[in-house]
């Protein structure tokens, strides 16, 4: 299976819709434990605190893995790194249906962790060096309709087998198209020139620490981090309950539940994933700000929003707003990665990537473990349906503390990029 025989597509667009798709499966692969939280509750006899571990388990190894590998991928041919991790979490994925017990199922999804830590922190280096500066917020943010559009399969589908099946056929069905897309990234799409809408990019890897600096030092990019990793344990730790809260409090069925937050968590999410990315490259080259200041306007009024909406006792009330509050919940996604990799050198691009997902890692692991962690306290208070939708209003009221980091960073947006550009 040498490399230098196979004749490879240099299409951006392809690379774009074969990458996509690689991060959408593997959202998929990562988020349908969420839609299985009652079954998993029954079969291995859990507290909500407990079953939430899965999304720490899968952290585990996602995070020191994932920036050794991207640390590799500097050097090395990413799209061989992408197709392997691809193969490997969809492998992992199939095993978690043949978990015999609690600790097996906690060792498989570690694995899916580590997969995919091989296998995504190259997607984005990939796109950045397809794709020139002035689209790359655009294109990322296609890159990044990942969540919304795997959140929908994941949540739908695994929802439907679950009802049709049981939750163990759920998961193999989830590993099958990540081991077709595998082979495809192999087959097709061609290792980009590194840096080459990029004039003037050294050859030179610098080193971790270096990267590490460049993310802390520019207040910009500072900014943006701590906001996006407080979104995204709000992000998580909601979404791990949705399913859960619309069984408990409405008495929907496994199917109904995940129809229901599957339909929410993605057309709403990619309408605001591909809608910032495009605003934020149509205001940004007149006023970099508006990278910044468009998510974080956005998070302010989602925090309010959400958490009224997540307490109201109407189903439909509750899913109008939920939905509303989801457009606005999400725009940080693409313009946040857009514009870390706009600010890095191009050999940087893969760490910082990897970075950024050790961080939302964790962020995705302690998000469920603190909102379960209220929702067991506040149950013997207010009941078991009423006691977690609580605990998700009172995450939901952090999009503000989210919100303000990204207009502290809106003040430097503009001097970061041109100290970065001119350095």
């Amino acid at each position: 299976m040498g490399g230098k025989s196979i004749k490879r597509s240099t299409s951006p667009g392809l690379a774009l819709f074969i990458l996509a798709g690689i991060g959408t499966f593997g959202f998929v692969d990562r988020i349908v434990v969420n839609v299985l939280v009652e079954p998993l509750k029954r079969e291995f006899h859990l507290t909500d605190t407990q079953v939430s571990l899965l999304g720490l388990a899968f952290a585990l190894l996602n995070i020191g893995a994932g920036i050794i590998i991207a640390r590799y991928a500097e050097r090395a041919r990413r799209l061989t790194l992408i197709s392997f991790g691809v193969v490997f979490w969809s492998v992992a994925t199939a095993a978690c249906g043949a978990a015999a017990n609690w600790t097996q199922l906690l060792l498989a999804r570690i694995s899916v962790g580590l997969g995919e830590a091989i296998g995504l922190p190259s997607n984005q280096s990939v796109i950045a060096d397809y794709f020139p500066a002035n689209r790359r917020a655009t294109a990322i943010s296609v890159l990044l309709l990942a969540p919304p559009i795997g959140a929908f399969i994941g949540f739908v589908g695994g929802g439907w087998i679950a009802q049709n099946f049981d939750w163990r056929m759920t998961f193999v069905f989830a590993a099958i198209p990540g081991l077709l897309l595998g082979v495809a990234a192999w087959l097709f799409v061609e290792e980009p020139t590194r840096g080459q809408h990029d004039p003037g990019a050294s050859d030179d890897v610098p080193g971790f620490m270096e990267v590490l600096g460049r993310m802390t030092k520019l207040a910009s990019a500072r900014h943006m981090i701590v906001g996006s990793t407080i979104a995204a344990a709000i992000g998580f730790g909601a979404n791990y309950f949705f399913t859960s809260l619309m069984m408990r409090s409405f008495g929907l069925n496994i199917a109904q539940a995940g129809l229901y937050a599957g339909v929410i968590a993605s057309l709403p999410a990619a309408i605001s994933v591909v809608g910032s990315g495009w605003l934020a490259d149509r205001l940004g080259e007149r006023s970099p700000a508006a990278y910044a200041l468009i998510p974080g306007i956005a998070m302010l009024l989602a925090g309010p929003l959400y958490a009224f909406a997540i307490t109201r006792e109407s189903l439909w009330l509750l899913l109008s707003l939920v939905s509303v509050s989801a457009v606005l919940q999400f725009g940080y996604l693409g313009v946040t990665f857009a514009s870390i990799q706009n600010l890095m050198h191009p050999r940087m691009r893969a760490t910082a990537s990897a970075v950024l997902n050790a961080i939302y890692g964790i962020a995705g692991g302690m998000g469920p473990l603190i909102v379960g962690l209220m929702s067991d306290r506040l149950e013997g208070s207010y009941g078991i349906g009423t006691g977690l939708s609580y605990a998700m209003a009172l995450a939901g009221l952090a999009y503000l503390w989210a919100g303000a980091h990204y207009v502290l960073a809106a003040r430097h947006v503009g001097a970061d990029l041109q100290s970065v550009r001119g350095g």
